[in-house]
């Protein structure tokens, strides 16, 4: 089902470089018209949860003055973070570049209502990883990292240079900013339906693409509660094997920077060496943040993992990339810092679900999978298995948004890819 607040992306990533240099300066008066409407916001949400709490269903009045607000609040998020281009109005009227779509009131729990601040923990730490803070979180101005904040950052750059934002980015931090939406229209109680960490349900357009590294997904989402309680304790035997290799697999890493340096192409034997050991790498995240139920080989063999990364055959890369490889990787490695909140986060988060379920939880798992992808293309593109820079964006490719396992049928089980 779609969820109640909804993210409408209708931007052509196209940028206007002397508004992106003062972005910031020309945003103070939304910020300051922001915190202003806030103080209103905050009587009405108070008003709004005893509203809920008797009637069932929030007034329309409280509920269309809440979601203009948080309307209002989404451009000014969307235009700080350089995921649109035009100046917002004041009004949080419909119809801008980044929008957002709230659906009308809705019968809500009365104990869900009642113990919202509580219920709402969990999603906020989510939140945390992907917007960097809360309180003005969904507007994404708040500082402390995330990857709202990351690709904001980076893109401000990209944008001056070639005057228009990378669409790799802009959708991930458009995926931060509907989960901040969701999470903040939850907390407002103008919907009764939990945010979805779901990256794949958070655009509806996502680009095709064909990655030399992709990540393979054949996950049934059911988990063994033994082995998601001992979890920790079981990957201890991958974890050292995995640092025993990886001092090899580091000094092949020379080697091959030496190589590809002078033949322009990596030697087929040192390409498959490290493809093998970046491979048993995700297996081991993979089972460490319960992305993948199996126990993990201990070969990194393709095609025998349930979360499987898939390497392209090697291929030829510019020199001039090869000898500033670590200066060109500079920014993907933020971003791949980023997803690294974001993985371990649902990861922890995950195991409570698992524990009490028996499942990981679908938004969960896509977010993890989504992580781990970009993080391995980050490794890749290091480790010079592929001249292609990494892509930070979910894509249309990816796992499929409908539950592979729906409670109601256990036994059904799906196949599916993500790239």
């Amino acid at each position: 089902m779609s969820h109640p607040v909804k993210l409408l992306v209708r931007d052509d990533l196209r940028r206007t470089r002397a508004s992106v240099f003062f972005r910031l300066l020309l945003a103070i008066p939304h910020f300051i018209w922001l915190s202003l409407w806030g103080i209103a916001v905050f009587f009405a949400v108070i008003f709004n949860w005893f509203a809920v709490l008797v009637r069932g269903t929030a007034p329309q009045g409280l509920h269309g003055f809440l979601a203009e607000y948080l309307r209002y609040a989404v451009h000014v998020g969307a235009y700080v973070n350089l995921l649109a281009d035009p100046y917002p109005k004041f009004s949080g009227d419909p119809g801008y570049a980044i929008d957002l779509e709230v659906a009308p009131p809705e019968r809500q729990s009365r104990w869900t209502v009642f113990f919202r601040l509580l219920l709402v923990i969990p999603a906020t730490l989510i939140g945390f990883a992907l917007a960097g803070g809360y309180g003005e979180a969904h507007a994404g101005f708040r500082t402390g990292g995330g990857l709202l904040i990351t690709v904001a950052f980076l893109g401000w750059f990209a944008a001056l240079a070639r005057a228009n934002m990378p669409r790799g980015m802009r959708d991930a931090g458009a995926y931060a900013l509907a989960y901040s939406a969701q999470l903040t229209a939850y907390l407002f109680i103008l919907t009764d339906r939990y945010p979805d960490s779901d990256p794949l349900a958070a655009l509806d357009d996502r680009p095709v693409r064909e990655d030399p590294i992709s990540l393979s997904v054949e996950d049934d989402l059911r988990r063994s509660r033994l082995t998601v309680f001992f979890r920790l304790l079981l990957a201890i035997p991958h974890i050292v094997w995995l640092q025993l290799w990886g001092i090899v697999a580091l000094l092949a890493l020379v080697v091959n920077w030496v190589a590809t340096l002078f033949a322009g192409q990596s030697p087929d034997a040192l390409h498959r060496f490290l493809a093998a050991y970046l491979r048993y790498q995700t297996h081991v995240i993979a089972f460490l943040t319960l992305t993948a139920n199996p126990f993990p080989g201990f070969t990194g063999a393709p095609g025998r993992y349930p979360v499987d990364l898939v390497v392209a055959p090697r291929e030829r890369q510019g020199r001039w990339s090869v000898l500033f490889r670590l200066l060109l990787a500079f920014p993907a490695l933020l971003i791949s810092g980023a997803y690294g909140g974001v993985i371990y986060t649902v990861a922890i988060l995950g195991w409570f679900s698992a524990l009490a379920r028996g499942r990981m939880p679908l938004g969960m798992r896509n977010a993890a999978a989504l992580s781990l992808r970009y993080m391995q293309q980050v490794s890749a593109y290091l480790w010079l298995l592929t001249p292609s820079y990494p892509y930070s964006g979910p894509t249309a490719t990816a796992a499929a948004t409908a539950d592979p396992m729906p409670p109601a049928a256990p036994e059904a089980v799906a196949t599916s890819p993500m790239t």
